[in-house]
């Protein structure tokens, strides 16, 4: 009704990125190259809009472009501190950038702020995640069961689990997690390392990230049983 409204232009291209993010995005490409033109589009209209900067930043988050969404998502903080959804996607491009240390800390200041949120479970995710690759894997498991309980349909959630028990050592935990995130997913993307490798965010992810990944993600999928190529 109107193709220049701000709002409907910041709130597609997030629900197209968003698609992608979640990994259930049936035709990536063409998601973002949308989710692009919309969101420039009502940064050129509403270039102090912090909902745009922060669409933006996921955006670009999609792309595997964590360098460039970090500002995106930080002038989105400097006008909004508040600004949760904000909060979680800097920690995202935190770890990737290989910032993991200041991950947690960003996520905390979410939970704080919106204990309530219905999107609670991609901070359990990351916080779960965080804990996984640093081998805390106890804590990773608490943090990634929260999760899993939040959003049982989300394929990553089960994916990291399965990591996860499987490098405390209960197999079985971890083969019925990795049975139900390949169901979920639909695809062949968990059938082998090479597999999940291939995929633009591991080629994205910094140095000490992708060491981080080798060590624990996928020493503990290799544990339950994914095989090499």
């Amino acid at each position: 009704m109107d193709p220049r409204s701000v709002a409907a232009q910041t709130g597609l291209a997030g629900s197209l990125a968003g698609r992608v993010l979640i990994g259930l995005s049936a035709s990536r490409a063409a998601d973002l190259a949308r989710a692009d033109e919309l969101i420039d589009k009502a940064l050129a209209a509403s270039p102090r809009s912090p909902s745009a900067h922060r669409v933006k930043g996921e955006v670009l988050r999609a792309q595997n472009r964590c360098d460039e969404a970090i500002p995106e998502y930080e002038t989105a903080l400097a006008s909004n501190p508040n600004f949760v959804a904000a909060l979680n996607g800097l920690g995202w491009c935190k770890l990737f950038a290989g910032s993991i240390d200041e991950v947690i800390p960003l996520v905390e200041q979410a939970l704080r702020r919106s204990p309530r949120d219905p999107g609670i479970s991609a901070w359990h995710f990351l916080i779960g995640t965080v804990h996984l690759l640093q081998s805390r894997t106890d804590q990773a498991i608490v943090w990634l069961e929260k999760a899993r309980n939040d959003a049982p349909a989300k394929p990553f959630i089960h994916i990291n689990l399965a990591a996860a028990f499987a490098l405390s050592g209960d197999l079985g935990r971890a083969a019925s997690e990795l049975a139900e995130a390949r169901r979920l997913r639909g695809d062949s993307s968990f059938s082998s390392i090479a597999k999940m490798k291939a995929t633009g965010v591991w080629r994205s992810l910094s140095p000490n990230t992708r060491a981080l990944y080798e060590a624990t993600y996928f020493a503990g999928l290799r544990k339950a049983g994914v095989p090499e190529g």
